[in-house]
């Protein structure tokens, strides 16, 4: 059965089609310097520390202290591996991270 996203739209289809395109690391930091603000990319980048570092398995209070991470996102990064779309473990386990 193929997945169906809860976020399913146009709009959000024509984003992940962009961001597809993109070729290269550079690619990246162009689109996203244009696309957010830093403290929307740190937060994104942030969240994708604290699954690396859920997957690996180390500690909340690990990951606060190494993090500056709260509680709540270490949270909510852990209940998304455990329940969620499995994006982020597909990925963990590409990258073999």
């Amino acid at each position: 059965m193929a997945y169906v996203s809860k976020f399913k739209s146009e709009e959000n289809d024509e984003l992940f089609r962009a961001i597809l395109a993109l070729q290269n690391e550079e690619e990246c930091y162009r689109f996203f310097e244009d696309l957010m603000t830093i403290k929307e990319l740190q937060a994104v980048s942030q969240r994708w520390k604290v699954a690396r570092m859920l997957h690996a398995g180390r500690t909340y209070q690990d990951i606060a202290s190494d993090t500056t991470a709260s509680a709540a996102t270490i949270s909510r990064v852990n209940k998304c591996l455990l329940y969620g779309a499995e994006g982020y473990r597909m990925l963990l386990e590409r990258l073999q991270l």
